[in-house]
């Protein structure tokens, strides 16, 4: 198997550290196919690979099959320092799996970082399991901390066996989010918080967002602009322009370090930040 350089660190995480960015990359092992929340810039798609865009994956993995692919990415790769699970799904929604490939990771690579990419609804029940699988840094997407602004980002939410809309919906993801972020902090764990920017519905609430993150204590944020998906309520809505996402970061960085190198990873992302998507099926770079 591929052999690296030094031990790695908790600081070697590419996408909390652009320092490491340069220099290590992570594997996305895509095992949650399912959701519980259903976003209006949201269409996921497993199967086109010209598609680089979180929520996207050529196949949904085992967590054996899993582990499988990622023995073949060692074995040719000795800059990986991160295993990461985002989707295609929610990693949360239905956790087994989930946390199933966490420990089957963590007995096999011990030395690899672990990280979890949630939109936080099911975040308060599953945060004593991360910790016991190995996880250091998680991930959660906060795209409104107003409910009447929530209610135009999110179509619906599936909680304790049923669905709710509109200010509602709102309301739970929020206490949610904000319950299972405390959480995370208290058990030591890194946290960043993503913020899909949206023109027209959530871009001036960012401020707001950022501000309650430093005040849960979140240790980096990262303001992505929305990419227009077909077949989805914001389809025709452009993504903000990248001087417009540069002032709403630099906006935002007066409550919490903004992370400005993300490449909106696909859920089977391999390698370091940017290399071409294609790639996830050789794990060649």
């Amino acid at each position: 198997m591929g052999e690296h350089c030094r031990p790695i660190t908790l600081q070697d995480h590419p996408c909390f550290n652009v320092g490491a960015s340069a220099s290590w990359g992570r594997v996305h092992l895509p095992v949650a196919p399912n959701c519980n929340i259903q976003c209006n810039f949201c269409n996921r798609m497993y199967d086109c690979v010209n598609e680089n865009r979180p929520g996207v994956t050529g196949h949904v993995y085992t967590p054996a099959e899993a582990v499988d692919f990622l023995d073949t990415v060692m074995a040719r790769r000795s800059d990986i320092s991160v295993v990461g699970i985002a989707g295609p799904g929610d990693p949360l929604c239905e956790p087994e799996n989930t946390l199933e490939t966490f420990r089957l990771v963590h007995a096999r690579y011990p030395e690899l970082i672990l990280c979890l990419s949630t939109n936080g609804l099911n975040l308060p029940g599953c945060v004593q399991e991360l910790v016991t699988v190995g996880v250091s840094h998680v991930t959660v997407t906060v795209n409104a901390v107003d409910p009447d602004i929530a209610k135009k980002v999110y179509a619906f939410i599936h909680a304790e066996g049923q669905v709710y809309e509109g200010r509602r919906a709102g309301e739970i993801l929020l206490r949610q989010q904000e319950e299972g972020i405390r959480l995370l902090k208290q058990a030591g764990l890194t946290v960043k918080i993503n913020t899909v920017v949206v023109p027209g519905i959530n871009m001036d609430h960012v401020v707001a967002i950022a501000e309650k993150a430093g005040a849960w204590g979140a240790d980096i944020m990262n303001c992505m602009a929305m990419i227009p998906v077909h077949d989805t309520p914001f389809a025709t809505i452009a993504s903000p322009a990248n001087e417009v996402l540069a002032s709403v970061r630099k906006a935002a960085e007066v409550y919490v370090p903004q992370m400005w190198h993300c490449c909106r990873c696909r859920a089977d992302a391999v390698g370091r930040l940017c290399e071409a998507a294609k790639q996830q099926s050789s794990c060649i770079s």
